[in-house]
């Protein structure tokens, strides 16, 4: 026997009605599906047969063909399921075949008979009410985001025992009635505000500008000016989508499976920010099943394309991150392998996060299940942009996110390729990465501590006592621009060191302090910061203190206030760059026990920003001259005869 069932396909944000045709014979037991059946369609045969038998039907051993028509489209996903299992059951004159015709069934099954949620619901409504169908039966999960279309009955179920009595009258089901104000979309955190953003008085207006009309921005200047904390906040200004607005994003986000569950229309307008190594088809949609690129997910919203030039041409104590330049054999190496043994041990919630990640790639060891231990990510130099942040047909983790809540260590940082290390940027900032490919979106964390070394120059000697350096000063300069200011200003910390003394190396009577000392400072210093922010979700270091909660807790004393004016008018320091010191001196308060951010805690914290200090140098011997200091008080009570705030400040020359 013959009988009919309808359903939907997707065809980039739109659905065509497929036809179910399920034919029963006699000959051996076989399960067929044909009509271009992508894999999970065609895997639903075992789904089906074993959802029929545990929801307690018992089907005749027969043959079994299922045609989905037009045969000419690639049908993919598991909405088919439920409709072939109806289809199945009137074949087989278990139930009767005419109330199959006045709907549009989808949903995937479970082998026990449950319903789950599919993608695509709303575009499956509106293709039912277009097509003159009485409504559509969906999984209960799906329920509201099919009522969005108004003059539909939505008939939601739970299981296919639930589905068969309604349709054969042993128990109706109410259809769902749609509230009078559609379920909002809730935000991932708090919308960020414009209030954030010190200064730039005329980007904010060209900002009010663009989101009153409608207008395209391109945001031009040096790193840590603010043009990413502008444009993340842009979305919080543009005015509200109407209903008609809504629907369309909605729509896009429904084919993807990106809407939560229990929440049917969005009404916040998209903000998406892709990584710079998405592909063009990743950008505009495509692949095998033609799906919906970033352009289409920002549909009535904002695209922000960070960095732009970089994107490809056919499309501790704290957390805080390190730099270390010195000569060769001074160390560099060695101590960054020994970071992980003084970092404060791993909340459950960090160690599942981790797991998680090294359980994707199969990385967890037999007869092992929560990883405990802070992962130490070292790869060599050759590493490519996909095996740094993930990529690859399966979009896989990569080692940024090995090293998520570890250390990402990168040694002889600028021999790896510019376009490796710039994909860094974004990632340093959300702690995640984003895939966009032609296929499929997926995100990953990737919260590292990164720790990296360089020599000071190619042959390793510059600026090194009693050994001649080779390199002429343009050379140097050259080596030290592989890599990029951008990225530089990222780093918290960045420190020359000095070849050992031999002294240090012939002594054994004096013992250096072991991991567990440096440990045991660092694990009191971050459970004073997990009490300060527990009020704030998701954060539990001073590294990754927002911008907008900077001034409620770094407190800090006058007189270092004054010694970060004349830090900030001296070296031409960014915005970031502010940022990141205030954040390292709060972590040094912390380690010390000061209640606020001392003169001694900020004196530090300038220190080890030497690329900074240099790179005024540089920009004078280059023709730019930073602000002088203005012989403040504060900061000549901390500077020596030479004008250095400290010893530290030699180690760059």
């Amino acid at each position: 026997m013959l009988a009919r069932v309808r359903s939907g396909a997707l065809m980039g944000i739109d659905v065509v009605v497929v036809e179910c045709e399920v034919d029963m014979a006699l000959g051996l037991p076989y399960f067929n599906v044909v009509g271009q059946a992508e894999g999970a369609v065609r895997e639903s045969k075992v789904r089906v047969i074993s959802a029929l038998k545990n929801t307690g039907f018992e089907l005749p051993q027969k043959r079994i063909t299922v045609n989905l028509a037009p045969a000419d489209l690639k049908k993919e996903g598991a909405a088919f399921e439920l409709p072939i299992a109806l289809g199945v059951l009137a074949a087989a004159k278990l139930m009767d075949e005419a109330p199959l015709g006045r709907l549009l069934f989808g949903g995937e099954l479970s082998l026990d008979g449950g319903l789950r949620p599919i993608k695509g619901v709303l575009p499956l409504a509106v293709a039912a009410l277009n097509g003159g169908f009485e409504g559509v039966m969906v999984p209960l999960a799906n329920a509201a985001e099919a009522a969005l279309v108004e003059g539909l009955r939505v008939f939601p179920v739970r299981t296919l025992r639930e589905a068969v009595d309604h349709l054969t009258g042993a128990c109706a089901i109410t259809p769902y009635e749609r509230q009078r104000e559609p379920s909002l979309l809730p935000p991932t955190g708090q919308m960020p505000d414009m209030s954030d953003v010190r200064g730039q008085a005329d980007l904010k207006l060209a900002l009010e500008i663009a989101a009153a009309g409608g207008h395209n921005v391109l945001m031009s200047g040096p790193p840590g000016s603010g043009k990413t904390m502008l444009a993340r906040r842009l979305p919080g200004i543009l005015p509200e989508m109407t209903f008609a607005e809504a629907m369309e994003v909605t729509k896009v986000y429904s084919v993807l499976g990106l809407l939560g569950e229990g929440h049917a229309l969005m009404r916040e307008r998209p903000f998406r920010a892709p990584h710079h190594t998405l592909s063009d088809a990743g950008l505009v949609g495509g692949g095998p099943s033609a799906r919906p690129g970033e352009l289409s997910l920002a549909h009535n919203g904002v695209l922000f394309l960070d960095e732009l030039p970089a994107l490809r041409r056919n499309v501790l104590a704290g957390g805080h991150n390190v730099l270390m330049s010195g000569p060769p054999g001074s160390g560099k190496t060695m101590l960054a392998r020994r970071l992980p043994g003084i970092l404060p041990e791993m909340t459950f919630a960090e160690a599942m996060e981790v797991t998680k990640v090294y359980s994707v790639l199969g990385l967890l060891g037999e007869g092992h299940a929560l990883m405990r231990e802070r992962p130490f990510r070292a790869p060599h130099h050759t590493l490519s942009d996909a095996g740094l942040v993930g990529g690859g047909p399966s979009a896989r983790p990569g080692e940024l996110s090995l090293a998520h809540n570890g250390v990402l260590f990168l040694d002889e940082l600028p021999e790896f390729r510019r376009n490796v290390l710039e994909v860094l940027r974004q990632p340093m900032e959300e702690g995640v990465i984003h895939l966009a490919r032609a296929n499929q979106n997926i995100t990953y964390p990737c919260r590292v501590m990164l720790v990296a070394a360089m020599n000071p120059c190619p042959c390793g000697y510059y600026n090194v006592p009693n050994r001649p350096c080779t390199c002429g000063e343009q050379r140097v300069f050259d080596y030290l621009t592989r890599v990029s200011g951008p990225l530089l200003d990222r780093i918290d910390i960045s420190i020359q060191t000095r070849p050992v003394e031999y002294h240090h190396m012939a002594r054994s009577t004096v013992q250096e302090p072991s991991s567990r000392y440096y440990r045991e400072r660092a694990q009191a210093a971050r459970e004073r910061q997990r009490a300060r922010y527990r009020d704030e979700p998701g954060l539990h270091c001073n590294a990754q203190l927002p911008a907008h909660l900077l001034r409620r807790y770094c407190g800090m004393s006058e007189r270092a206030e004054a010694m970060l004016q004349q830090a900030v008018r001296m070296y031409g320091l960014s915005a970031r760059a502010h940022d990141r010191i205030v954040k390292l001196a709060l972590t040094r308060a912390d380690l010390e026990g000061h209640g606020r951010i001392e003169q001694s805690d900020m004196q530090l914290a300038i220190n080890c920003r030497m690329l900074d200090r240099r790179g005024a140098a540089q920009g004078k011997l280059h023709g730019s001259r930073p602000a002088p200091p203005s012989g403040d008080a504060a900061w000549r009570a901390v500077a020596g005869p030479s004008g250095r705030a400290s010893p530290l400040e030699d180690l760059d020359g």
